[in-house]
């Protein structure tokens, strides 16, 4: 006791082994929506860029394969068209993402780091820290990815509209 501390409660021990065994699982999962979220993504022009490098034109792709071959995780970067503005009414107006800066739940998760984090810099100190503008991070969860994109599209119908 003195050393390593109480033993867990049964049900947190029971929830702990869940949570270990089931981990692969939940990992494919994420990134297997990262994927379908990533492309859709690529492919929507309000978007400017896609930052993961699980698509062919990141500069880091063949790197992925390489040393990720499973896939590169769920947790990336894109950029919205119209900057600081749109990307913040992107985050107010998702409804099944949760605006937070952290990562790794097992919901989606988004933060615009140029009205949240960064929010005391000026645009020319954004850009030179390398945090653009209109950059969204997002960490991809285990819900369907239909309805994360769905969620996505809303939101960036309305950023755009409001811009």
């Amino acid at each position: 006791l003195r050393d390593i501390g109480p033993v867990l409660a049964p049900h947190s021990a029971f929830l702990l082994a869940q949570g270990v065994e089931t981990l692969p699982y939940r990992i494919q999962a994420h990134v297997d929506n990262a994927r379908k979220v990533a492309e859709w993504l690529e492919a929507d022009d309000r978007i400017e860029a896609v930052y993961w490098p699980g698509l062919q034109n990141h500069p880091h792709y063949e790197r992925g394969l390489k040393y990720l071959p499973k896939g590169p995780g769920s947790v990336f970067s894109f950029e919205v068209k119209g900057g600081r503005a749109v990307g913040q009414t992107f985050i107010e107006s998702v409804e099944l993402a949760s605006h937070l800066a952290n990562i790794g739940d097992a919901k989606t998760l988004v933060i615009h780091p140029a009205s949240t984090t960064h929010a005391q810099l000026t645009e020319q100190q954004l850009v030179d820290a390398g945090v653009l503008p209109g950059v969204v991070r997002i960490s991809v969860g285990i819900e369907d990815a239909d309805d994360i994109i769905y969620d996505l599209d809303q939101a960036l119908a309305r950023a755009v509209k409001e811009a």
